[in-house]
């Protein structure tokens, strides 16, 4: 142990936004030990020597004691969970089991050991279809599948824990994660991946014929659904400051974020053209039920209470990240795992 240095728990550490977050913290100096059960997440995005990586489940209370026990945590970073919307409305018991009753068998063990900071990956899911936009914190929460509503009621238990027993939290709603590291090591490799940016560089690589677009009738400028894309840097970034911000004593915090900056699917299939200088294989079909015209953040709150904010706000700059992965040492894919538990 190293009481200077208090170590960090990340679980889900392997995964997308998890690995970039772990790589910030590293580079910070600071001690990380990442729990995964590797169903998602590779262990080659933990490129840091230093990141420790215990392979198993986040609601095995015995494991995760003999890892307080160990390492005597003073926050963890929940990443850990399923991600697929679809799945969650065939499946929705593998999502509460897996994104909500696991949490708190972890959240059970932090209280044991008297370790009160959690910083939750949530998302802008729990929103479910908004009454106006730009969505704010202030915007009725009303998730519409299993997924967001395994996400929301963490928040709740969250919020319960703090009046029973003083665990301080900050639940980030983010948006349309997206882009790669800009060296090029690390990056989105889903499987299956279902995200837009991935599936239409898919469709160059010929990895997929070509990338379906579900709509041209919605109420946007170009009739093709609005999200806002958020860099996963910035996304890493978020997840720094909330656990300083705890960890000066903050009080918990609920924040969107997102850039505030609306991108159609068509817009995004320009962009990927213009980085790359090729043309995107595209196939239009009906709506998907459930997709909103739009999803826009206004990030506000998190600026005044975490001071962050977006730093690339320009998909385009997301982009090319991503395409960078695509051709860099690792061409958009791990390696298989070379740990199982």
């Amino acid at each position: 142990m190293d009481g200077a240095n208090p170590a960090i728990l990340v679980t889900g550490g392997a995964g997308y936004i998890g690995s970039h977050t772990v790589r910030l913290l590293a580079s910070l100096g600071r001690r990380v030990v990442v729990l995964d059960n590797l169903v998602y997440g590779h262990d080659a995005a933990l490129v840091d020597p230093g990141v420790e990586l215990v392979v198993g489940e986040v609601g095995d209370r015995q494991l995760v004691r003999s890892l307080f026990a160990r390492h005597a945590f003073d926050a963890v970073v929940h990443f850990a969970g399923y991600t697929y919307v679809g799945e969650s409305v065939t499946d929705p018991l593998k999502y509460y089991e897996n994104n909500t009753a696991e949490p708190v068998r972890l959240l059970q063990v932090m209280q044991e050991h008297g370790c009160r900071v959690f910083v939750f990956s949530s998302t802008c899911a729990t929103y479910g279809l908004p009454d106006a936009l730009p969505i704010t914190e202030a915007t009725r929460q009303a998730p519409i599948t299993p997924y967001g509503r395994s996400k929301l009621m963490v928040e709740w238990i969250l919020a319960d824990c703090a009046h029973a027993w003083g665990l301080r939290s900050a639940c980030l709603r983010y948006f349309n994660a997206s882009g790669a590291s800009a060296d090029g090591r690390i990056g989105e490799d889903h499987r299956p991946e279902t995200h837009l940016i991935p599936r239409v560089m898919m469709a160059l690589t010929g990895e997929i014929e070509y990338v379906e677009v579900f709509g041209t009738d919605y109420a946007t400028p170009d009739g093709t659904c609005i999200r806002d894309y958020i860099h996963v840097d910035d996304l890493a970034a978020a997840h720094v400051r909330a656990l300083e911000h705890l960890a000066a004593g903050g009080e918990s915090v609920r924040c969107n974020l997102g850039t505030g900056v609306g991108v159609s699917v068509r817009q995004v299939i320009s962009a990927v053209e213009e980085v790359t200088g090729r043309t995107v294989p595209v196939r239009y079909g009906p709506r998907r039920e459930g997709d909103p015209d739009s999803l826009v953040a206004d990030p506000s709150l998190a600026r005044q209470q975490l001071g962050w904010q977006a730093a690339r706000r320009d998909v385009r700059e997301m982009v090319r990240d991503a395409w960078a992965w695509v051709g860099g040492p690792q061409r958009g894919r791990f390696p298989p795992n070379a740990r199982r538990g």
